[in-house]
Protein backbone atom coordinates (compact mmCIF):
# COMPACT_ATOMS: atom_id res chain seq x y z
CA UNK A 1 0.00 0.00 0.00
CA UNK A 2 1.39 3.67 -0.68
CA UNK A 3 2.27 5.67 1.88
CA UNK A 4 1.79 9.26 2.65
CA UNK A 5 -1.50 11.07 4.63
CA UNK A 6 -4.61 9.45 5.75
CA UNK A 7 -7.99 11.25 4.26
CA UNK A 8 -10.73 12.76 6.55
CA UNK A 9 -13.87 13.64 5.21
CA UNK A 10 -17.56 14.75 5.46
CA UNK A 11 -20.35 14.79 8.61
CA UNK A 12 -22.08 11.60 9.77
CA UNK A 13 -25.43 11.09 8.29
CA UNK A 14 -27.34 11.58 11.15
CA UNK A 15 -26.13 14.99 12.19
CA UNK A 16 -28.95 16.87 13.09
CA UNK A 17 -26.52 19.65 11.83
CA UNK A 18 -25.89 17.58 8.72
CA UNK A 19 -25.57 19.77 5.52
CA UNK A 20 -23.68 20.62 2.55
CA UNK A 21 -21.26 22.82 4.07
CA UNK A 22 -20.39 20.55 6.02
CA UNK A 23 -20.09 17.60 4.13
CA UNK A 24 -16.26 19.11 2.74
CA UNK A 25 -13.55 16.93 2.14
CA UNK A 26 -9.91 18.44 2.01
CA UNK A 27 -6.91 17.29 0.01
CA UNK A 28 -4.78 14.89 1.42
CA UNK A 29 -3.43 15.19 4.49
CA UNK A 30 -5.32 18.64 4.73
CA UNK A 31 -9.09 19.59 6.03
CA UNK A 32 -10.19 22.85 5.37
CA UNK A 33 -13.50 24.45 5.96
CA UNK A 34 -15.12 25.65 3.07
CA UNK A 35 -14.58 29.29 2.28
CA UNK A 36 -18.03 31.32 3.03
CA UNK A 37 -17.06 34.27 0.68
CA UNK A 38 -17.64 31.95 -1.75
CA UNK A 39 -20.64 30.11 -0.78
CA UNK A 40 -21.69 33.62 -0.46
CA UNK A 41 -20.84 34.60 -4.35
CA UNK A 42 -22.86 31.33 -4.76
CA UNK A 43 -26.01 32.51 -3.04
CA UNK A 44 -25.76 30.36 -0.09
CA UNK A 45 -24.86 27.34 -2.47
CA UNK A 46 -21.95 25.48 -0.50
CA UNK A 47 -19.06 25.23 -3.15
CA UNK A 48 -18.14 21.10 -3.53
CA UNK A 49 -14.40 20.03 -3.19
CA UNK A 50 -12.98 18.76 -6.34
CA UNK A 51 -12.00 15.38 -6.46
CA UNK A 52 -8.52 14.82 -5.52
CA UNK A 53 -7.67 11.06 -6.10
CA UNK A 54 -7.48 8.78 -8.81
CA UNK A 55 -8.35 5.96 -7.94
CA UNK A 56 -10.78 4.44 -5.25
CA UNK A 57 -10.82 1.23 -3.60
CA UNK A 58 -9.99 -1.09 -0.49
CA UNK A 59 -7.76 -3.29 1.56
CA UNK A 60 -8.40 -6.32 3.75
CA UNK A 61 -7.40 -5.91 6.96
CA UNK A 62 -7.81 -6.62 10.47
CA UNK A 63 -11.56 -6.06 11.48
CA UNK A 64 -12.71 -6.10 7.93
CA UNK A 65 -12.18 -3.62 5.00
CA UNK A 66 -10.12 -0.15 4.85
CA UNK A 67 -11.21 2.55 2.10
CA UNK A 68 -8.59 4.01 0.17
CA UNK A 69 -8.13 6.74 -2.11
CA UNK A 70 -5.02 6.16 -4.12
CA UNK A 71 -3.54 3.67 -2.09
CA UNK A 72 -3.97 5.84 1.44
CA UNK A 73 -6.37 4.83 3.77
CA UNK A 74 -9.71 7.01 4.58
CA UNK A 75 -10.94 7.90 7.61
CA UNK A 76 -14.39 9.51 8.88
CA UNK A 77 -15.30 12.87 10.40
CA UNK A 78 -13.89 11.44 13.84
CA UNK A 79 -10.74 10.64 12.02
CA UNK A 80 -11.63 6.67 12.38
CA UNK A 81 -10.34 4.87 10.12
CA UNK A 82 -13.59 4.02 7.49
CA UNK A 83 -13.23 0.01 7.83
CA UNK A 84 -16.00 -1.79 5.90
CA UNK A 85 -17.02 -5.13 7.74
CA UNK A 86 -17.79 -6.89 4.82
CA UNK A 87 -15.85 -7.26 1.22
CA UNK A 88 -19.54 -6.62 -0.52
CA UNK A 89 -20.23 -3.76 1.19
CA UNK A 90 -16.68 -2.34 0.70
CA UNK A 91 -17.25 -2.96 -3.03
CA UNK A 92 -19.83 -0.27 -2.90
CA UNK A 93 -18.75 2.10 -0.99
CA UNK A 94 -15.43 2.23 -3.21
CA UNK A 95 -17.56 2.37 -5.91
CA UNK A 96 -19.76 5.02 -4.62
CA UNK A 97 -16.31 7.14 -4.71
CA UNK A 98 -15.21 6.03 -7.81
CA UNK A 99 -18.26 7.42 -9.37
CA UNK A 100 -17.68 10.71 -7.95
CA UNK A 101 -16.55 13.22 -11.26
CA UNK A 102 -14.79 16.42 -11.08
CA UNK A 103 -16.42 17.19 -7.50
CA UNK A 104 -17.37 14.91 -4.87
CA UNK A 105 -21.01 15.20 -3.92
CA UNK A 106 -21.89 13.94 -0.65
CA UNK A 107 -25.63 13.51 -1.49
CA UNK A 108 -24.72 10.89 -4.60
CA UNK A 109 -22.45 8.66 -1.90
CA UNK A 110 -25.32 7.99 1.05
CA UNK A 111 -23.90 4.23 2.13
CA UNK A 112 -20.42 6.45 2.89
CA UNK A 113 -22.16 8.32 4.84
CA UNK A 114 -24.59 5.89 6.60
CA UNK A 115 -20.83 4.10 7.41
CA UNK A 116 -19.88 7.65 9.01
CA UNK A 117 -22.79 7.35 11.35
CA UNK A 118 -21.96 3.97 12.10
CA UNK A 119 -18.47 4.02 12.92
CA UNK A 120 -18.45 7.87 14.66
CA UNK A 121 -21.69 7.26 16.03
CA UNK A 122 -23.45 3.97 16.94
CA UNK A 123 -20.85 2.23 17.65
CA UNK A 124 -19.64 4.38 20.91
CA UNK A 125 -22.87 4.74 21.60
CA UNK A 126 -24.84 1.35 20.89
CA UNK A 127 -26.94 1.72 24.52
CA UNK A 128 -27.80 5.28 23.45
CA UNK A 129 -28.82 4.21 20.03
CA UNK A 130 -30.85 1.05 21.37
CA UNK A 131 -32.82 3.11 23.47
CA UNK A 132 -33.96 5.54 20.89
CA UNK A 133 -35.26 2.65 18.46
CA UNK A 134 -37.26 1.78 22.02
CA UNK A 135 -39.41 4.47 22.49
CA UNK A 136 -40.74 3.42 18.55
CA UNK A 137 -41.72 0.35 20.14
CA UNK A 138 -44.63 2.25 21.59
CA UNK A 139 -45.89 4.71 19.27
CA UNK A 140 -45.65 2.49 15.94
CA UNK A 141 -47.25 3.79 12.76
CA UNK A 142 -48.68 0.86 12.20
CA UNK A 143 -50.69 0.26 15.52
CA UNK A 144 -52.23 3.81 13.87
CA UNK A 145 -55.61 3.15 11.68
CA UNK A 146 -57.33 5.65 9.97
CA UNK A 147 -61.26 5.26 10.52
CA UNK A 148 -62.02 6.10 6.87
CA UNK A 149 -62.51 6.60 4.10
CA UNK A 150 -63.32 2.80 3.08
CA UNK A 151 -60.41 2.57 1.42
CA UNK A 152 -57.47 3.70 3.16
CA UNK A 153 -58.64 1.76 5.95
CA UNK A 154 -58.45 -1.44 3.77
CA UNK A 155 -55.18 -0.15 2.24
CA UNK A 156 -53.95 0.55 5.39
CA UNK A 157 -54.89 -3.06 6.87
CA UNK A 158 -53.54 -4.97 3.17
CA UNK A 159 -50.42 -3.41 4.10
CA UNK A 160 -49.81 -3.50 7.91
CA UNK A 161 -51.74 -6.49 9.28
CA UNK A 162 -49.03 -8.81 8.18
CA UNK A 163 -46.47 -7.03 9.73
CA UNK A 164 -48.35 -7.16 12.86
CA UNK A 165 -48.89 -10.71 12.70
CA UNK A 166 -45.80 -11.11 11.89
CA UNK A 167 -44.11 -9.41 14.65
CA UNK A 168 -46.53 -11.69 16.57
CA UNK A 169 -45.59 -14.89 15.55
CA UNK A 170 -41.72 -14.72 14.80
CA UNK A 171 -40.89 -11.55 17.59
CA UNK A 172 -43.60 -12.41 20.26
CA UNK A 173 -44.87 -8.77 20.26
CA UNK A 174 -48.57 -8.04 19.92
CA UNK A 175 -49.56 -4.41 19.02
CA UNK A 176 -52.54 -2.99 20.18
CA UNK A 177 -54.44 -1.18 17.40
CA UNK A 178 -55.98 2.89 17.65
CA UNK A 179 -58.08 4.43 15.21
CA UNK A 180 -57.55 8.00 14.62
CA UNK A 181 -54.10 10.12 16.37
CA UNK A 182 -55.96 8.78 19.74
CA UNK A 183 -52.23 7.24 21.79
CA UNK A 184 -52.54 3.72 22.93
CA UNK A 185 -50.51 2.16 25.12
CA UNK A 186 -48.71 -0.99 24.02
CA UNK A 187 -48.35 -4.10 26.46
CA UNK A 188 -45.66 -4.20 28.93
CA UNK A 189 -44.57 -7.62 27.05
CA UNK A 190 -44.78 -6.02 23.35
CA UNK A 191 -42.36 -3.54 24.39
CA UNK A 192 -40.33 -6.08 26.35
CA UNK A 193 -40.27 -8.17 23.03
CA UNK A 194 -39.42 -5.03 20.64
CA UNK A 195 -36.76 -4.11 23.14
CA UNK A 196 -35.09 -7.74 23.37
CA UNK A 197 -34.71 -7.75 19.18
CA UNK A 198 -32.84 -4.21 18.99
CA UNK A 199 -30.37 -5.59 21.49
CA UNK A 200 -29.84 -8.99 19.59
CA UNK A 201 -29.07 -6.62 16.30
CA UNK A 202 -24.99 -7.67 15.78
CA UNK A 203 -22.67 -4.73 14.31
CA UNK A 204 -22.92 -1.24 14.73
CA UNK A 205 -23.72 -1.05 10.94
CA UNK A 206 -26.33 -3.18 11.07
CA UNK A 207 -27.48 -1.09 13.95
CA UNK A 208 -27.16 2.21 12.30
CA UNK A 209 -29.38 0.68 9.59
CA UNK A 210 -32.15 0.03 11.95
CA UNK A 211 -32.16 3.62 13.22
CA UNK A 212 -32.12 5.16 9.93
CA UNK A 213 -34.86 2.86 8.47
CA UNK A 214 -37.21 3.63 11.51
CA UNK A 215 -36.71 7.28 11.59
CA UNK A 216 -37.77 7.06 7.93
CA UNK A 217 -40.58 5.28 8.29
CA UNK A 218 -41.77 5.96 11.52
CA UNK A 219 -41.87 1.83 12.36
CA UNK A 220 -39.37 -0.23 14.07
CA UNK A 221 -42.14 -3.41 13.06
CA UNK A 222 -41.42 -2.52 9.09
CA UNK A 223 -37.84 -1.52 9.89
CA UNK A 224 -37.31 -5.29 11.57
CA UNK A 225 -39.08 -6.61 8.85
CA UNK A 226 -36.72 -5.45 6.55
CA UNK A 227 -33.80 -6.52 9.01
CA UNK A 228 -35.77 -10.01 9.08
CA UNK A 229 -35.88 -10.62 5.27
CA UNK A 230 -39.86 -10.38 5.61
CA UNK A 231 -39.54 -6.69 3.13
CA UNK A 232 -38.02 -5.78 0.57
CA UNK A 233 -36.47 -1.99 0.43
CA UNK A 234 -39.91 -1.62 -2.03
CA UNK A 235 -42.05 -3.78 0.01
CA UNK A 236 -41.00 -1.75 3.31
CA UNK A 237 -41.42 1.87 1.41
CA UNK A 238 -44.87 1.00 0.44
CA UNK A 239 -46.01 0.28 3.79
CA UNK A 240 -44.55 3.00 5.32
CA UNK A 241 -46.61 5.59 3.17
CA UNK A 242 -49.93 4.02 2.13
CA UNK A 243 -51.13 6.96 3.56
CA UNK A 244 -49.50 9.52 0.86
CA UNK A 245 -49.76 6.99 -1.83
CA UNK A 246 -53.89 7.40 -1.30
CA UNK A 247 -53.41 10.50 -0.66
CA UNK A 248 -51.34 11.29 -4.23
CA UNK A 249 -54.55 8.72 -5.83
CA UNK A 250 -57.21 11.47 -4.76
CA UNK A 251 -55.34 15.05 -5.19
CA UNK A 252 -52.40 13.87 -7.49
CA UNK A 253 -48.81 14.57 -7.05
CA UNK A 254 -47.17 17.61 -5.49
CA UNK A 255 -43.57 17.70 -7.12
CA UNK A 256 -42.09 19.33 -4.83
CA UNK A 257 -43.34 16.79 -1.64
CA UNK A 258 -42.36 14.21 -4.48
CA UNK A 259 -38.75 15.15 -4.92
CA UNK A 260 -37.86 15.65 -1.15
CA UNK A 261 -39.95 11.68 -0.80
CA UNK A 262 -37.41 10.20 -3.38
CA UNK A 263 -34.57 11.70 -1.54
CA UNK A 264 -35.55 9.84 1.31
CA UNK A 265 -36.60 7.11 -0.25
CA UNK A 266 -33.10 7.11 -1.77
CA UNK A 267 -31.98 7.20 1.68
CA UNK A 268 -33.97 4.10 3.24
CA UNK A 269 -33.00 2.39 0.30
CA UNK A 270 -29.30 2.88 1.08
CA UNK A 271 -30.05 1.74 4.82
CA UNK A 272 -31.40 -1.65 3.26
CA UNK A 273 -28.57 -2.11 1.28
CA UNK A 274 -26.22 -1.46 4.33
CA UNK A 275 -28.25 -4.01 6.56
CA UNK A 276 -28.30 -6.46 3.67
CA UNK A 277 -24.33 -6.66 3.25
CA UNK A 278 -23.30 -5.51 6.62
Amino acid sequence: MASGAEIAYGPPMTDPKNDMTRDWLGEPGEVRPPDPRAIARGHGKPVLPKRFYKEAGFDETEGGFRLTLDGRPARTPAKNLLLLPTRALAERVAAEWQAQTEVIDPARMLLTRLANSAIDGVAERREEVAEDLGAYAGTDLVAYRAGDPPRLVAAQGDAWDPIIAWARDALGARLMLSEGVMHVTQPDDTIAALRAEIARVEGAFRLAALHTMTTLTGSLLIALAVLHGRLDAEQAWAAAHVDEIFQASVWGHDEDAQTRLQARQAEFEAAVATATLA
